[in-house]
Parts: structure tokens; sequence; C-alpha cells
């Protein structure tokens, strides 16, 4: 299976929600590594790595994200990998 990592922008009331945390979680359970954090312009930033299965299924769950919030819109574009990855952290 093919391994990519991936820029996602998540536009919508994302802030102030758990939405770094949610994602952190649901990478962790899926077995991605990478990072999230909050953007200056109110959005979610997110490099997710894995393979295309695994990185669908995390796509499906930051469409949707916490409870609280309301995802509006999601931009996904590749970026190169990164090497030697072991952890999904939260950026502040």
């Amino acid at each position: 299976m093919a391994t990519r990592r991936v820029s996602i922008t998540i536009y919508g009331r994302v802030h102030n929600v758990g939405f770094r945390f949610f994602s952190r979680e649901a990478a962790e359970n899926i077995g991605l590594t990478g990072w999230v954090r909050n953007s200056p312009m109110r959005t979610i930033e997110i490099e997710v790595q894995g393979e295309d299965t695994l990185l669908n299924l995390f796509y499906k769950k930051v469409r949707h994200g916490p409870r609280l919030a309301h995802v509006e819109d999601v931009v996904i574009s590749d970026i190169p990998i990164q090497k030697n990855e072991t952890s999904f952290d939260i950026f502040h």
C-alpha cells in the first residue's frame, strides 16, 4: 500500500471546540503520524501521513469534527513525506 503525506486545512467553526485533540486522537487510533495546529486565519491546519486506506478513514472523521464543531470546507493537498516521523503532535 502507498504511503502519502497530505496537508489538510479545515474551515468553519473549528477553534475552541476541541478539534486539535479530536484530530490527534483520531490519528493515533488509526495509526497515522503528523501534527495539527490552530491557524491565525481561524482554520485548523493538519499534516498527516500514512497509508491511503488509513488516510481515508481520517478524512471522514475530520470532515465531521468533534461534536461542537461545524466544518464548512476541507482542502487537501499532497506534500512530501517526512521520514522517521513516529507520532502525531499538537502544536500551539
